[in-house]
């Protein structure tokens, strides 16, 4: 429990092996399940997450398995899915795990190890208290966690971070694309989760849902964690699939939010303005290569309705921001400060796993199956 509330973490693992085991065997101890979803992985993924939920739950594991309906309530719900079916369908089944369990809030932390588990009340927090409804993790808020990066996924980032932007209406949000995160039962209620994009655009379809129903959302600070672990995102594909799921939500968001719900000038900016911005280039490249139309007047034309297009988008962009204004709470993050007199009674453990085994509480053994 965490301040009172039920806490579900969810582990999705694609071909983790390796790091999937360290990441549930150091969930901290206030989290009362672990839904460690397999996404049909074709390397040792799976026995580990086994493995890792026997050692968890206690027991044998060949003793009995149980399902999540049963009287034993395993800490550790393992789920296998037949074949790989993305990281957004892995985290929907976690979630509707959570949701069947009567869990307050679910958590997701990647199978990757590029999450700390010393950060995982950070993440929770300001959902368990009730400020928001959702909360994702920010990696993009230092020089550190910058050069932590590559310059081709920190481009991507950056790039993804503007298009998520304007696509979802959170305006205040940083690096959308981090899986460290958590909702309210509320929140998972609210939206059709099992409408939701399955692969990795699965986060920025989220905030969609999540913005349409104008929910709160915190974006919390933290440091990031990179170490051997091996992007599973195929850019070429990632990138251009990505994009069209954005505009396909800029679309969605804007009939939804100003058009079905009440209607906002800001839609007619939004749809003139680029209409006149491209009218007034083509316009232009026109009198430029005509010898019928007046160069001089139809190039001042054609300037004109272009800066008039422009004029219209931004001030779109202006309504948006201001719709949505305070939708978004930044949680900063601040490093431990550890005196020199002091370093050498700083015990040398792994962040999180010695509250875990300190305080980490035993279980019978479990195996969930997914729907």
């Amino acid at each position: 429990m965490y301040d009172e509330q039920k806490v579900g973490v969810v582990v999705p693992a694609y071909n983790e092996a390796g790091f999937v085991g360290d990441v549930i065997e150091t969930i901290p101890a206030y989290v009362d399940r672990i839904y460690a979803v397999d996404d049909g992985s074709t390397d040792g993924t799976w026995d580990e997450i086994v493995e890792s939920a026997r050692r968890v739950n206690g027991g044998t594991w060949e003793d009995e398995l149980f399902s999540l309906d049963s009287e034993h309530e395993p800490r550790v719900v393992t789920i296998r899915h037949e074949r790989n079916r993305g990281a957004g369908a892995a985290v929907k089944t976690g979630y509707a795990c959570a949701l069947k369990d009567g869990v307050d809030v679910a958590a997701v932390m990647d199978g990757d190890g590029q999450m700390d588990p010393a950060q995982l009340d950070r993440i929770i927090d300001p959902v368990a208290s009730g400020e928001v409804t959702y909360s994702k993790g920010n990696r993009l808020t230092s020089r550190e966690d910058y050069e932590s990066m590559s310059n081709w996924r920190l481009f991507g980032n950056f790039s993804l971070t503007l298009l998520t932007r304007i696509a979802s209406g959170y305006w205040g949000l940083s690096d959308p694309q981090n899986g460290f995160t958590a909702i309210s039962n509320e929140g998972l209620r609210s939206i059709r989760i099992d409408r939701l994009y399955d692969e990795y655009g699965f986060l920025n379809h989220l905030l969609l849902a999540l913005n349409v129903n104008r929910e709160p959302i915190a974006d919390v600070s933290h440091p990031a964690v990179y170490a051997d672990e091996t992007s599973g995102i195929n850019y070429w594909r990632f990138i251009p699939s990505v994009s069209m799921l954005l505009g396909r939500n800029f679309l969605e968001r804007l009939v939804r939010s100003y058009v079905v719900r009440r209607f906002h000038p800001l839609v007619a900016c939004y749809v003139i303005g680029p209409l006149a911005t491209i009218t007034g280039v083509v316009g232009g490249l026109y009198a430029l290569s005509s010898s019928v139309v007046n160069t001089f007047l139809g190039g001042m034309m054609s300037v004109a309705v272009g800066t008039l297009g422009v004029l219209l988008f931004v001030l779109g962009v202006w309504f948006d921001v201001s719709e949505n204004e305070g939708l978004v709470t930044k949680v900063k993050y601040s490093k431990p400060r550890v005196l020199d007199a002091e370093v050498e009674e700083v015990p040398n453990v792994q962040p999180g796993l010695e509250a875990y085994q300190n305080r980490g509480t035993t279980a019978t053994s479990a195996e969930g199956e997914s729907e």
